[in-house]
């Protein structure tokens, strides 16, 4: 099987031949890694394609997820409503709270992606990607989006957003419909450009943050919304805020493989979450980075033997932290090995 067979198999609920190992790489990890400016692997597409062949072929027993992943950071929803983008050489690039908070953004209907921001470049370099990457034998497999909550956060700031859910509810709400409207088109306009997609990706750490009561207000209505509507589609949750209060409620949310903080234990994930493919929980920073790679294979290996393997795609707790070495990536593919 090949690593992305193996990631679909037991995102799907079966059994691969043996345990999946996927990353989430992006932008704060990949100019680092093979040493070029970030903002020449954001507009450069032949630098962005070597670079993206090249983790292929030198892990090639990983899944990088999404992989051919398309993005400025994380600037792509939020530039279709006013932030402005600060851009850096040496990292992604920052994103500003819009002037006027919650009153300028109401007046904002939802985004086109084909349209606004810097999301129709995005899709503009999907469709010129896949056309280079068909001749090779590969496709494009999964799209991504950070969650409603998340652009919220981006456009507000965490703590204004965090305290106008309690002090004007009703006007978060109808930004966050806005927002939702906004990242159901923009998956499906994303999956338009590509031959033969399998999969979305929803980042929204801010999730994490809420009351089990403030969840079920401001989460579960918007989620469900994005997630209900692709299925069929093997649909990926990051979010690695740890949130062992939540852990019950996101279960019953329509997702198959869930992205998690390592802070949480795995097993008590798996007992809480059982019907969902579970994806980590190595520490990103701790041990990835700052870890050697015999530590890394330990922390693999300890995750194997508290799930027993079942619905377990190897991974870090979170994306893979900038400065993440070859040397203990290598270490969790070695924790597969023998079964």
């Amino acid at each position: 099987m090949t690593p992305w067979e193996r990631f679909v198999t037991v995102a799907r609920g079966g059994t691969a031949d043996k345990i999946p190992v996927a990353f989430g790489v992006d932008s704060p990890w990949i100019p680092g890694f093979f040493g070029i400016d970030t903002l020449d692997y954001f507009l450069r597409p032949d630098e962005w394609l070597r670079v993206n062949l090249a983790l292929r072929e030198r892990f090639p027993e990983i899944a990088w997820i999404p992989g051919f992943w398309i993005e400025y950071g994380m600037a792509a929803e939020p530039s279709a409503f006013g932030a402005r983008i600060v851009w850096h050489h040496d990292r992604p690039p920052s994103i500003e709270p819009v002037a006027g908070g919650i009153t300028t953004l109401l007046k904002f209907d939802p985004a086109d992606p084909y349209q606004h921001g810097l999301m129709p470049l995005v899709l503009q370099r999907y469709a010129d990607a896949e056309q280079r990457l068909l001749p090779e034998g590969l496709n494009i497999k999964m799209v991504a989006a950070r969650g409603p909550l998340a652009v919220a956060g981006w456009l507000l700031g965490i703590t204004d957003l965090l305290i106008g859910l309690k002090t004007e509810p009703e006007a978060h709400a109808r930004l966050l419909d806005t927002l939702t409207t906004t990242i159901i088109a923009w998956l499906r306009a994303q999956l338009s450009v590509l031959r033969a997609p399998e999969a979305i990706l929803v980042l929204d750490d801010i999730v994490g943050m809420l009351s089990p009561k403030l969840f079920e207000q401001f989460a579960r209505p918007y989620f469900s919304r994005i997630f209900d509507e692709f299925r069929g589609l093997i649909r990926v949750y990051h979010n690695d805020t740890p949130c062992p209060h939540l852990l019950e409620r996101l279960a019953t949310l329509d997702f198959e493989v869930f992205n998690f903080s390592h802070e949480m234990d795995i097993a008590d994930v798996q007992a809480k979450m059982p019907r969902v493919a579970l994806m980590g929980n190595i520490p990103p920073l701790d041990v990835m980075v700052r870890g050697t790679p015999a530590q890394a294979e330990a922390w693999a290996r300890e995750c194997i033997r508290k799930t027993n393997g079942r619905g377990l795609i190897l991974s870090a707790g979170g994306g893979m932290s900038p400065g993440t070495p070859a040397e203990t990536i290598e270490a969790v593919v070695r924790a597969t090995e023998d079964g």
